[in-house]
Protein backbone atom coordinates (compact mmCIF):
# COMPACT_ATOMS: atom_id res chain seq x y z
CA UNK A 1 0.00 0.00 0.00
CA UNK A 2 1.27 3.62 -0.87
CA UNK A 3 2.18 6.18 1.81
CA UNK A 4 -1.11 8.36 0.29
CA UNK A 5 -3.15 5.12 -0.02
CA UNK A 6 -2.61 4.18 4.04
CA UNK A 7 -2.54 8.14 5.02
CA UNK A 8 -6.18 8.69 3.36
CA UNK A 9 -8.41 6.81 5.92
CA UNK A 10 -6.36 8.10 9.01
CA UNK A 11 -6.71 11.71 8.12
CA UNK A 12 -10.55 10.67 7.06
CA UNK A 13 -10.58 9.63 10.89
CA UNK A 14 -9.25 12.52 12.33
CA UNK A 15 -11.46 14.88 10.33
CA UNK A 16 -14.57 12.88 11.05
CA UNK A 17 -13.64 13.05 14.97
CA UNK A 18 -15.51 15.61 17.18
CA UNK A 19 -13.87 18.99 18.03
CA UNK A 20 -13.50 19.09 21.84
CA UNK A 21 -16.53 21.05 22.98
CA UNK A 22 -16.58 23.90 24.88
CA UNK A 23 -17.02 23.76 28.64
CA UNK A 24 -21.42 24.72 29.02
CA UNK A 25 -22.86 26.65 31.57
CA UNK A 26 -26.43 27.95 31.77
CA UNK A 27 -27.45 30.90 32.09
CA UNK A 28 -30.95 32.35 32.88
CA UNK A 29 -31.45 36.46 32.19
CA UNK A 30 -34.22 38.89 32.06
CA UNK A 31 -36.02 40.30 29.54
CA UNK A 32 -34.25 39.89 26.12
CA UNK A 33 -33.07 42.50 24.61
CA UNK A 34 -31.64 44.76 27.26
CA UNK A 35 -28.68 45.92 26.80
CA UNK A 36 -27.54 44.15 30.74
CA UNK A 37 -29.31 41.06 29.69
CA UNK A 38 -27.59 40.99 26.63
CA UNK A 39 -24.31 40.97 28.13
CA UNK A 40 -24.12 37.02 28.06
CA UNK A 41 -25.48 36.70 23.87
CA UNK A 42 -22.94 39.49 22.81
CA UNK A 43 -19.82 38.11 24.34
CA UNK A 44 -21.22 34.64 23.15
CA UNK A 45 -21.58 35.98 19.67
CA UNK A 46 -18.18 37.89 19.64
CA UNK A 47 -16.08 34.60 21.16
CA UNK A 48 -15.22 36.38 24.39
CA UNK A 49 -16.50 33.46 26.10
CA UNK A 50 -14.71 31.05 23.62
CA UNK A 51 -11.63 32.42 24.65
CA UNK A 52 -12.31 31.17 28.18
CA UNK A 53 -13.61 27.72 27.30
CA UNK A 54 -16.92 28.30 27.66
CA UNK A 55 -20.18 28.19 25.51
CA UNK A 56 -23.18 29.47 26.92
CA UNK A 57 -27.22 28.01 27.21
CA UNK A 58 -28.74 31.31 27.71
CA UNK A 59 -32.51 30.95 28.81
CA UNK A 60 -34.64 34.19 28.74
CA UNK A 61 -37.14 35.14 31.93
CA UNK A 62 -40.13 37.80 32.70
CA UNK A 63 -38.04 39.24 35.43
CA UNK A 64 -35.80 38.78 38.13
CA UNK A 65 -38.35 36.80 40.04
CA UNK A 66 -38.64 34.41 37.78
CA UNK A 67 -34.63 34.46 37.21
CA UNK A 68 -34.29 33.37 40.97
CA UNK A 69 -36.66 30.31 40.62
CA UNK A 70 -34.84 28.89 37.72
CA UNK A 71 -31.67 29.28 39.34
CA UNK A 72 -32.95 27.93 42.83
CA UNK A 73 -34.62 25.29 41.01
CA UNK A 74 -31.03 24.37 39.48
CA UNK A 75 -32.45 24.71 36.03
CA UNK A 76 -29.47 26.67 35.09
CA UNK A 77 -26.04 27.35 36.72
CA UNK A 78 -25.74 31.62 36.88
CA UNK A 79 -28.93 33.86 36.84
CA UNK A 80 -28.39 37.50 35.78
CA UNK A 81 -30.55 40.35 37.24
CA UNK A 82 -32.42 39.25 40.16
CA UNK A 83 -33.19 41.42 42.63
CA UNK A 84 -31.12 42.10 45.56
CA UNK A 85 -33.75 42.07 48.18
CA UNK A 86 -35.70 39.01 46.88
CA UNK A 87 -32.25 37.37 46.69
CA UNK A 88 -31.23 37.92 50.61
CA UNK A 89 -35.06 36.59 51.34
CA UNK A 90 -34.75 33.48 49.22
CA UNK A 91 -31.76 32.33 51.00
CA UNK A 92 -32.89 33.33 54.72
CA UNK A 93 -35.64 30.68 53.90
CA UNK A 94 -32.45 28.31 52.73
CA UNK A 95 -32.87 28.48 49.31
CA UNK A 96 -29.35 27.15 47.98
CA UNK A 97 -28.03 30.38 45.95
CA UNK A 98 -25.09 32.34 46.39
CA UNK A 99 -24.42 35.94 44.97
CA UNK A 100 -21.16 35.88 42.62
CA UNK A 101 -21.03 39.76 41.32
CA UNK A 102 -23.42 42.14 40.88
CA UNK A 103 -25.71 43.21 37.90
CA UNK A 104 -26.63 47.13 38.50
CA UNK A 105 -25.73 49.52 40.87
CA UNK A 106 -27.97 52.70 40.74
CA UNK A 107 -30.99 51.69 38.92
CA UNK A 108 -30.61 55.07 36.63
CA UNK A 109 -32.04 52.85 33.71
CA UNK A 110 -35.37 51.66 35.04
CA UNK A 111 -38.20 53.83 34.51
CA UNK A 112 -41.54 54.59 35.18
CA UNK A 113 -44.33 56.01 33.27
CA UNK A 114 -48.16 56.56 32.05
CA UNK A 115 -49.98 57.20 29.05
CA UNK A 116 -49.54 60.51 27.25
CA UNK A 117 -53.16 61.33 28.05
CA UNK A 118 -53.10 60.61 31.67
CA UNK A 119 -53.59 63.64 34.38
CA UNK A 120 -50.39 62.55 36.27
CA UNK A 121 -47.46 64.11 35.52
CA UNK A 122 -45.17 62.70 38.47
CA UNK A 123 -44.97 59.80 40.29
CA UNK A 124 -45.25 61.87 43.13
CA UNK A 125 -49.08 62.52 42.27
CA UNK A 126 -50.09 58.23 41.41
CA UNK A 127 -52.32 58.66 44.68
CA UNK A 128 -54.93 56.09 44.59
CA UNK A 129 -53.05 54.35 41.10
CA UNK A 130 -51.77 51.20 39.89
CA UNK A 131 -48.08 51.25 39.57
CA UNK A 132 -46.32 48.36 38.22
CA UNK A 133 -43.58 46.08 38.11
CA UNK A 134 -42.29 42.74 36.74
CA UNK A 135 -42.17 39.88 38.84
CA UNK A 136 -42.15 38.99 42.51
CA UNK A 137 -38.74 39.84 43.94
CA UNK A 138 -37.02 41.63 40.83
CA UNK A 139 -35.99 44.99 41.42
CA UNK A 140 -38.59 46.36 40.18
CA UNK A 141 -40.75 45.26 42.38
CA UNK A 142 -38.78 46.90 45.51
CA UNK A 143 -38.96 50.40 43.53
CA UNK A 144 -42.28 50.39 43.26
CA UNK A 145 -42.96 49.96 46.88
CA UNK A 146 -40.07 52.19 47.82
CA UNK A 147 -42.40 54.67 45.90
CA UNK A 148 -45.23 54.09 47.46
CA UNK A 149 -43.17 54.64 50.66
CA UNK A 150 -41.38 57.29 50.14
CA UNK A 151 -44.00 59.90 48.06
CA UNK A 152 -46.85 58.46 50.81
CA UNK A 153 -48.62 57.49 48.09
CA UNK A 154 -52.07 56.75 49.18
CA UNK A 155 -54.49 54.08 48.02
CA UNK A 156 -51.30 52.98 45.41
CA UNK A 157 -50.68 49.50 44.71
CA UNK A 158 -47.65 47.79 43.49
CA UNK A 159 -49.25 44.97 40.94
CA UNK A 160 -47.02 42.07 38.68
CA UNK A 161 -47.18 43.05 35.35
CA UNK A 162 -44.63 41.04 33.25
CA UNK A 163 -42.01 42.34 30.88
CA UNK A 164 -41.82 45.28 29.04
CA UNK A 165 -44.12 44.32 26.41
CA UNK A 166 -46.93 42.68 28.37
CA UNK A 167 -46.65 45.92 30.33
CA UNK A 168 -46.80 48.44 27.60
CA UNK A 169 -49.88 46.54 26.67
CA UNK A 170 -51.88 47.07 30.03
CA UNK A 171 -50.54 50.56 30.36
CA UNK A 172 -52.18 51.54 26.86
CA UNK A 173 -55.52 49.67 27.31
CA UNK A 174 -55.84 51.25 31.02
CA UNK A 175 -55.26 47.73 32.81
CA UNK A 176 -52.45 49.45 34.80
CA UNK A 177 -52.20 53.15 35.53
CA UNK A 178 -48.41 53.13 35.55
CA UNK A 179 -46.43 50.74 33.65
CA UNK A 180 -42.39 49.77 34.56
CA UNK A 181 -39.90 49.48 31.59
CA UNK A 182 -36.10 49.47 31.35
CA UNK A 183 -33.84 51.53 28.56
CA UNK A 184 -33.80 51.05 25.77
CA UNK A 185 -37.46 49.75 25.59
CA UNK A 186 -40.19 51.94 24.72
CA UNK A 187 -37.68 54.89 24.28
CA UNK A 188 -39.32 55.52 21.01
CA UNK A 189 -42.78 56.12 21.84
CA UNK A 190 -41.21 57.96 24.81
CA UNK A 191 -39.44 60.80 22.00
CA UNK A 192 -42.94 60.71 19.94
CA UNK A 193 -44.79 61.58 23.11
CA UNK A 194 -47.42 58.94 23.28
CA UNK A 195 -46.01 58.08 26.80
CA UNK A 196 -44.86 59.91 29.99
CA UNK A 197 -41.97 59.79 31.66
CA UNK A 198 -42.91 60.14 35.02
CA UNK A 199 -39.29 58.95 37.15
CA UNK A 200 -36.77 56.61 37.18
CA UNK A 201 -35.47 54.33 40.29
CA UNK A 202 -32.45 56.64 41.06
CA UNK A 203 -34.92 59.75 41.55
CA UNK A 204 -34.85 57.84 44.95
CA UNK A 205 -31.72 59.05 46.81
CA UNK A 206 -31.32 55.40 48.82
CA UNK A 207 -31.70 53.26 45.90
CA UNK A 208 -29.58 55.67 43.98
CA UNK A 209 -26.48 53.78 46.03
CA UNK A 210 -27.50 50.63 46.00
CA UNK A 211 -26.75 47.51 43.81
CA UNK A 212 -30.44 46.69 43.24
CA UNK A 213 -29.74 43.76 40.99
CA UNK A 214 -27.63 40.79 41.41
CA UNK A 215 -26.05 37.44 39.80
CA UNK A 216 -27.01 34.56 41.29
CA UNK A 217 -25.68 31.01 40.83
CA UNK A 218 -27.24 27.85 42.02
CA UNK A 219 -24.53 26.39 45.03
CA UNK A 220 -24.44 22.98 43.85
CA UNK A 221 -23.42 24.82 40.43
CA UNK A 222 -21.16 26.70 42.14
CA UNK A 223 -19.40 23.38 43.80
CA UNK A 224 -19.10 21.53 40.94
CA UNK A 225 -18.04 24.08 38.71
CA UNK A 226 -16.80 27.03 40.81
CA UNK A 227 -13.49 27.23 37.83
CA UNK A 228 -15.88 27.69 34.99
CA UNK A 229 -17.93 30.74 37.12
CA UNK A 230 -14.52 32.10 37.51
CA UNK A 231 -14.47 31.95 33.52
CA UNK A 232 -17.47 33.28 33.05
CA UNK A 233 -16.77 35.98 35.73
CA UNK A 234 -13.45 37.27 33.66
CA UNK A 235 -15.33 36.54 30.06
CA UNK A 236 -18.12 39.14 31.56
CA UNK A 237 -16.06 41.33 32.40
CA UNK A 238 -14.25 41.23 29.24
CA UNK A 239 -17.65 41.39 27.23
CA UNK A 240 -18.46 44.63 29.39
CA UNK A 241 -15.44 46.24 28.23
CA UNK A 242 -15.86 45.56 24.81
CA UNK A 243 -19.54 46.72 24.86
CA UNK A 244 -18.61 49.94 26.09
CA UNK A 245 -15.78 50.31 23.45
CA UNK A 246 -16.54 49.15 20.34
CA UNK A 247 -19.23 50.66 17.68
CA UNK A 248 -19.64 46.43 16.40
CA UNK A 249 -20.93 45.45 19.78
CA UNK A 250 -23.53 48.71 19.17
CA UNK A 251 -23.94 47.45 15.91
CA UNK A 252 -24.29 43.54 17.34
CA UNK A 253 -27.10 44.45 20.13
CA UNK A 254 -29.06 46.88 17.63
CA UNK A 255 -29.51 43.24 15.39
CA UNK A 256 -29.60 41.29 18.40
CA UNK A 257 -32.56 43.45 20.60
CA UNK A 258 -34.28 44.87 17.39
CA UNK A 259 -33.80 48.87 18.64
CA UNK A 260 -33.53 51.54 17.06
CA UNK A 261 -29.95 53.13 16.64
CA UNK A 262 -31.20 56.46 17.85
CA UNK A 263 -32.89 54.23 21.14
CA UNK A 264 -29.54 52.68 22.08
CA UNK A 265 -27.26 55.80 21.72
CA UNK A 266 -29.96 57.72 23.75
CA UNK A 267 -29.88 54.77 26.79
CA UNK A 268 -26.08 54.68 26.83
CA UNK A 269 -26.12 58.61 26.64
CA UNK A 270 -28.92 58.72 29.88
CA UNK A 271 -29.56 55.75 31.35
CA UNK A 272 -26.95 53.61 31.50
CA UNK A 273 -23.04 53.97 32.88
CA UNK A 274 -20.82 51.56 32.05
CA UNK A 275 -19.45 52.03 35.88
CA UNK A 276 -23.63 50.71 36.87
CA UNK A 277 -22.98 47.00 35.68
CA UNK A 278 -19.80 46.72 37.62
CA UNK A 279 -20.03 42.81 39.07
CA UNK A 280 -17.00 43.19 41.65
CA UNK A 281 -18.61 44.89 44.37
CA UNK A 282 -22.16 44.94 46.15
CA UNK A 283 -23.13 48.40 47.18
CA UNK A 284 -25.52 49.59 49.87
CA UNK A 285 -25.72 46.42 51.61
CA UNK A 286 -27.02 47.65 54.75
CA UNK A 287 -29.65 49.71 53.10
CA UNK A 288 -31.05 47.08 50.74
CA UNK A 289 -31.25 45.05 54.06
CA UNK A 290 -33.39 47.80 55.39
CA UNK A 291 -35.90 47.67 52.54
CA UNK A 292 -36.07 43.58 52.49
CA UNK A 293 -37.04 44.09 56.26
CA UNK A 294 -39.63 47.17 55.56
CA UNK A 295 -41.17 45.31 52.58
CA UNK A 296 -40.67 41.57 54.30
CA UNK A 297 -38.70 39.96 51.79
CA UNK A 298 -36.42 39.21 55.35
CA UNK A 299 -37.47 38.77 58.75
CA UNK A 300 -34.58 40.12 60.39
CA UNK A 301 -31.01 41.76 58.83
CA UNK A 302 -28.65 38.91 57.73
CA UNK A 303 -25.58 38.27 60.32
CA UNK A 304 -22.18 38.68 59.39
CA UNK A 305 -21.56 34.65 58.78
CA UNK A 306 -24.51 34.94 56.55
CA UNK A 307 -23.45 37.35 54.16
CA UNK A 308 -20.05 35.95 54.10
CA UNK A 309 -21.71 32.47 53.53
CA UNK A 310 -24.32 34.41 50.50
CA UNK A 311 -21.59 36.89 48.98
CA UNK A 312 -19.15 34.76 47.35
CA UNK A 313 -17.42 37.55 45.11
CA UNK A 314 -14.16 37.73 46.87
CA UNK A 315 -13.56 33.59 46.80
CA UNK A 316 -14.09 33.73 42.91
CA UNK A 317 -11.00 36.20 42.01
Amino acid sequence: MSFMRWLAPVVALFISMPVEAQQVLKIASPQRGSWEGAIPELGKQAGIFKKHGLDLEILYTSGGGETLQVVISGAVDIGLSAGTAGVMGAFQKGAPIRIIGASSTGSQEVYWYTRASSPVTDIKQAHGKTISYSTTGASSHITALRFISEYGLKDARAVASGDVSATITQVMSGQVDIGWCVAPFNLEPLRKGEIRLLAKGSDILRIRGQTIRVQIANARALDEKKDLIKRYLAAYRDTLEWMYSSDDAVKRYMDFSGLPEASVRQMLAEFIPKESLQIDRISGLQESMQDAIQFKFLSEALNEKQLSDLIQITNLK
